[in-house]
């Protein structure tokens, strides 16, 4: 049905014999066959899962080849949906991971909560910026957003609901408010609509914008360019969860399927959980507080 920097792997090194007390996946005595695992994640997640995830995985099992895809949540929700061959899905939001489990596409027992993010307002080195936070967004020049079917812009529309800043999207749907509707509640702000959070992130980096929403996570080595001017409280957006789990492939073989299997159980130990917190997640995940739509 389907078709088609190296501070990691010192991290992955210094880890590694506090790993095997609490792993669930198989640790290195246990070597899987050599196969490959196509690996959808959230664009939020490419700097973590390139330097220190997948190599820390690596020095465990070297004979997993580990390839990542990364867009935003919605977009490779997508196209799992329309049979693009994937193993693990790691998405930036609960909505497109409850669609997937929904419609069948996630293998029953392999769903996790893996990391908290908080929605930052960024602005860049030098910008001069009167904006000190999400109440006084409209004294910007302009803004760098994400598109409501992100998650990112889809938690910068509920802040900016939640705060009465914009009407409430349909039936309660903060993600469809469209980002002329932004626009013009916040008095004609110019808005760069993005494909997704990494884009938001270079706008504004790049001096494109003069400000932006991105996730903490996304300043991490960028704290040379990108100023944070406020970390939106999660009473605005609600906690911004990331699940992963594996997903069915039904031309996936058996040593395919364990690796897949395998590599969904390691985002879950303790290894994992100390490169994210060096990446600025919070791993204290708090399932059932987030609110999500």
């Amino acid at each position: 049905m389907r078709k088609m920097s190296l501070p990691g792997i010192c991290i992955a090194v210094s880890l590694l014999a506090s790993a095997f007390s609490s792993a669930v996946f198989a640790d290195e005595t246990e070597q899987l066959e050599k196969t490959q695992i196509i690996l959808f994640a959230a664009k939020s997640l490419n700097t973590v899962m390139d330097e220190s995830i997948i190599p820390a995985y690596n020095e465990l099992q070297p004979n997993v080849k580990i390839i990542p895809s990364y867009d935003s949540s919605g977009t490779l929700m997508t196209q799992i949906e329309e049979g693009a061959s994937c193993d693990v899905f790691f998405s930036a939001a609960l909505k497109q991971m409850d669609e997937l489990e929904e419609k069948g596409f996630v293998v029953s027992g392999t769903r996790n909560d893996i990391v908290n993010n908080q929605v930052c307002i960024v602005t860049y080195d030098g910008s001069g910026t009167k904006v000190t936070g999400i109440e006084n967004l409209a004294d910007a020049s302009s803004m760098a957003l994400a598109d409501g079917s992100v998650p990112v812009g889809k938690y910068t529309r509920e802040a900016l609901a939640a705060a009465g800043m914009v009407p409430e999207g349909e039936d309660g749907d903060n993600s469809t408010i469209t980002t002329q509707e932004v626009s013009d509640a916040l008095g004609g702000l110019e808005i760069n609509e993005c494909a997704n959070v990494g884009a938001v992130a270079a706008a504004v980096a790049e001096g494109a914008n003069e400000v932006g929403t991105v996730y903490y996570s996304d300043t991490y080595g960028l704290e040379d360019k990108l100023i944070i001017l406020e970390k939106v409280p999660y009473d605005l957006t609600g906690n911004v969860i990331y699940p992963a789990a594996q997903i069915v492939n039904e031309e996936a073989d058996d040593a395919e399927t364990a690796a897949a299997a395998d590599f969904a159980a390691f985002l879950t130990s303790d290894m994992a959980k100390e490169i994210f917190e060096s990446y600025y997640f919070d791993t204290a995940v708090a399932r059932g507080e987030e609110t999500e739509s």
